[in-house]
């Protein structure tokens, strides 16, 4: 992902084995850091961040 700041606007997600996606918030990426890390590990595995113009995954993105 793009170096990017704390009040820029994301998306993050969550995406199941059969690929439905279920947003869990639209915010800044500081807000969706803190829903992330609040998700059980179980969960946190499968959600996406996505800007307007990039996604990543949670793990990639807490892993640099």
């Amino acid at each position: 992902m793009r170096t990017i700041s704390d009040d820029v606007a994301v998306r993050l997600y969550h995406l199941d084995d059969s690929g439905t996606a279920t947003t869990l918030l639209y915010g800044t990426l500081a807000e969706a850091l803190l829903t992330a890390e609040a998700q059980p590990a179980e969960v946190q595995a499968d959600l996406f961040l996505q800007t307007s113009n990039d996604v990543v995954s949670w793990l990639d993105y807490i892993e640099g």
